[in-house]
């Protein structure tokens, strides 16, 4: 599939791995992770809903000294969050993402020594976490984990610091843009749909 030319204007070299599926996604994470580099916004960087790690490995390459955690299941949707899916009639949440595993992940990072991986429910796996985050990628479908996540995660955004919400103007899952459309009314900040695949949605601290 050919590329839409796009920052015709920019002599900086950018790396970005073509055979991603979906380019408009992986080249926003590029740009976003170098203004965290050149403003030097502290922190780690963090994904819920990792599936298979096709994302988080560009998380961890972009990101290279620099904390990953790895939150996911690693076994597909928990009960606990289909209830309000199925009941809102947001989504089916039928869907396997059952097969992977933490070793699966890890196999395909460039660095996972900076890897922290926090197998189990969501939010439960951050009960123990004391760190603060430049950039965060929420990535996990339904209504409540994408709304925990937020309201997990911005209060540890740093300044500066980004959250990348997969799915916002994907209507298979509508719950995820009422997740993120409620929690930015709440705390009276903005947001910036983006264009890729699976529309996502992107709120900078």
């Amino acid at each position: 599939m050919a590329i839409a030319p796009s920052l015709a204007y920019l002599s900086r070299n950018r790396k970005i791995d073509t055979r991603y599926y979906d380019y408009i996604r992986l080249s926003t994470l590029e740009l976003i992770s170098n203004e965290i580099k050149e403003r030097k916004v502290p922190g780690s960087i963090a994904e819920v809903g990792v599936f298979k790690g096709k994302f988080a490995r560009y998380l961890n390459a972009y990101f290279p000294d620099r904390a990953l955690y790895l939150f996911d299941t690693f076994e597909g949707f928990d009960n606990r969050d289909k209830k309000k899916e199925l009941g809102e009639s947001y989504s089916t949440a039928n869907q396997d993402f059952s097969e992977t595993s933490v070793q699966q992940v890890l196999a395909i990072m460039p660095h996972p020594g900076k890897c922290i991986i926090k197998k189990g429910y969501f939010p439960e796996t951050a009960d123990d976490v004391r760190d603060t985050f430049a950039f965060v990628s929420l990535d996990t479908d339904l209504y409540d984990p994408i709304y925990n996540g937020l309201v997990y995660f911005y209060p540890r955004l740093n300044a500066g610091g980004y959250i990348m919400v997969h799915d916002f103007n994907n209507e298979g899952y509508k719950g995820v843009r009422d997740a993120v459309v409620r929690f930015c009314a709440e705390q009276q900040i903005g947001y910036t749909p983006l264009p890729d695949k699976a529309g996502s949605v992107v709120i900078v601290k």
